[in-house]
């Protein structure tokens, strides 16, 4: 696996890392002690999940009820794979952001954005896992646990914008009471989440709600945007694929699907990108990341590419110690710490 950066020059991972990668496979390793005392539960394929969800300590985005809600809002539903290893939520009627707090705070808040094809929120491998690997590294993270917008929410496209848009000036308003520095709030989203943590990134200030409260007048950028196994845009070889069709419905308005081509919108002032894709990924093509990776280098965007041969779709943090990303949240770790300690 070979790392670029923003140049496209290669290095050798960890020459200059801040955060030793053993300290991340140590983690790892300890990972079952670790979440258990953070209220995490730990889920393999050889047992049931029991992950209770929202966590306790959350927080609901929006008083009142979310904005473009149906005459009868979508029924909550806790289900997922067929063995049962990990949870996914659907029904989604009160957003929310579930907070994990490390036992020694750094400062420096990440906002998980799990994937699910926008038909659903793996809030298990791609949010609780997260916390499992950043939490002992002292990050704090937040999971959203975001509106799909085949609910029957108006605005369709934009429902998912703006709990994640509404999450991040949330945790800024609240970041004392949270322990982290405001200016230290990036995002980490997963294939589907990889796309609404895309277009939080490059859409921050786009209009797609009105006002609540004073929180709104807050700044939703990210500081650092990581983008694992993403959808970057709505459609490939000139078609919608899965996520589009379930963010815009089968009909695609052009103006929609040109705000939500995420590599389009990329610019100089777009935060700092952290990418990492499988090349055999079978439902996100590798292309997907590749073009986020040329953008950014063109917009002179820092950013930094780490693509393996093997690893497919929907690994998440990597827990399991044969898999070819295994300890891949060190890279990811060290680079936010070099970007938040300038």
């Amino acid at each position: 696996m070979q790392r670029l950066g923003a140049r496209g020059d290669a290095a050798v991972t960890g020459e200059t890392a801040m955060i030793d990668r053993r300290t991340i496979l140590g983690a790892s390793a300890a990972m079952a002690v670790t979440g258990a005392a953070a209220g995490v539960a730990r889920a393999t394929p050889l047992q049931r999940t029991t992950l209770q969800w929202p966590t306790r300590e959350h927080f609901k985005l929006w008083p009142g009820g979310a904005p473009g809600a149906p005459a009868t809002l979508p029924v909550p539903k806790r289900d997922g794979p067929e063995d049962g290893r990990e949870l996914w939520m659907r029904g989604v009627a009160e957003p929310t952001v579930s907070v994990y707090r490390p036992a020694k705070p750094n400062g420096i808040g990440v906002l998980s954005i799990p994937g699910g094809g926008y038909s659903f929120v793996s809030v298990e491998n791609e949010g609780a896992g997260v916390a499992r690997v950043l939490n002992p590294l002292g990050y704090t993270v937040f999971v959203l646990t975001y509106r799909l917008p085949g609910e029957g929410w108006s605005q369709r496209a934009d429902v998912p914008l703006q709990d994640a848009q509404r999450a991040m000036r949330l945790i800024r308003a609240r970041a004392g009471s949270l322990g982290i520095d405001p200016a230290k709030l990036g995002i980490l989203g997963f294939s589907a989440g990889g796309h609404l943590a895309a277009s939080l990134t490059v859409g921050h200030a786009d209009p797609v709600y009105t006002a609540v409260d004073a929180a709104d007048r807050g700044d939703a950028r990210p500081a650092f945007s990581g983008l694992v196994y993403p959808v970057t845009a709505l459609t490939y070889d000139d078609k919608l694929n899965g996520s589009g069709r379930n963010l815009v419905g089968d009909v695609a308005d052009p103006a929609i699907l040109a705000r939500y081509d995420t590599v389009a919108r990329v610019t100089a002032q777009t935060p700092p990108i952290f990418l990492l894709h499988a090349a055999d990924d079978g439902l996100v093509p590798l292309e997907m990341g590749l073009s986020m990776l040329t953008a950014a280098r063109a917009a002179k965007v820092p950013v930094e590419g780490h693509f393996y041969e093997k690893g497919g779709h929907g690994f998440g943090m990597a827990a399991d110690p044969a898999h070819p990303a295994h300890g891949w949240g060190a890279l990811f770790a060290t680079w936010v710490a070099r970007h938040m300690a300038t």
